[in-house]
């Protein structure tokens, strides 16, 4: 079944090009809370989107989902909820949750009234896992490579794919019938890590979900919408033939493409820390 696929934009005529080439989902970014400062070292994505955002995209789509990633855990989580449910929220997300309690606060607060995500991205999530997942609010949980990289002092996020610890996060997942998913993907035939390596990582970790990275279609940069859509048309199609193929993969290919990946991933980390020795 082809994975799920998530494009963060607050343009509508953008929304709009997603939607048409295949996006399952649309991201409305309203994290802001502590991100600058976790993330300061990294070229990763900060939006500045707002929950009148929310109500333009709502208006707008027609069958991608429209989710909406709030603050993490603070004194207006509550407020947040309400609003973006308002403004026309169909998922909301949780970011950077540490504690079963920060879990059951947002889950329980949506109670149901829209689908939720947990996004997995630090070290006290994964401990609590077990117990987060017995609340029945839970819809799905997003594995977060960037931060979570971060919260365990390793070097390139890519590492969690190699070291057990998402393959050990999708098993469990797999076993409470939690869907999930992890990370981002890059173009097909792009990507430090090379995009077909990460994606067949996904289906043999029965991954059913994967954001399109910003270097997949970074509309922030691009103003052409001619040039946006040829980017999204050709490369969706890109992506979904590769899954095509990835249908038919055996426990061997599998294998030595997990093979190549742990001897890529281990090159690059060595790279990296003799840059910075």
């Amino acid at each position: 079944m082809p994975l799920k696929l998530m494009y963060i934009t607050n343009q509508p005529a953008v929304a709009l090009l997603a939607e048409k080439y295949g996006v399952d989902r649309i991201w409305i970014d309203l994290e802001q809370l502590g991100k600058e400062e976790r993330q300061r070292d990294i070229d990763s994505v900060k939006s500045h989107h707002s929950m009148e955002d929310i109500a333009v995209l709502s208006k707008v789509l027609t069958v991608s989902e429209l989710m909406v990633r709030i603050n993490p855990c603070n004194p207006k989580t509550e407020e947040e909820i309400e609003q973006a449910i308002a403004f026309g929220a169909q998922r909301i997300m949780l970011p950077m949750w540490k504690s079963k309690a920060d879990a059951d606060r947002f889950l329980n607060a949506i109670h149901g009234r829209v689908a939720t995500t947990l996004l997995l991205e630090t070290k006290e999530a994964v401990a609590c896992l077990d117990e987060v997942m017995e609340n029945p609010y839970l819809d799905e949980i997003h594995i977060g490579l960037n931060d979570l990289h971060l919260s365990y002092g390793l070097t390139f996020m890519f590492e969690l794919l190699t070291n057990g610890i998402v393959e050990g996060l999708c098993q469990k997942l797999k076993a409470r019938g939690v869907p999930y998913g992890f990370g981002g993907v890059a173009r097909i035939g792009e990507g430090m890590v090379p995009s077909e390596r990460i994606m067949t990582e996904h289906y043999r970790l029965g991954s059913t979900r994967v954001i399109l990275s910003r270097s997949f279609c970074n509309a922030e940069e691009i103003r052409d919408l001619k040039k946006v859509e040829k980017i999204l048309s050709e490369n969706v199609c890109k992506l979904r033939a590769f899954e095509k193929q990835l249908e038919q993969a055996t426990d061997e290919d599998f294998r030595r493409n997990r093979q190549v990946l742990e001897e890529g991933i281990a090159r690059i980390v060595s790279s990296m820390e003799k840059a910075k020795a």
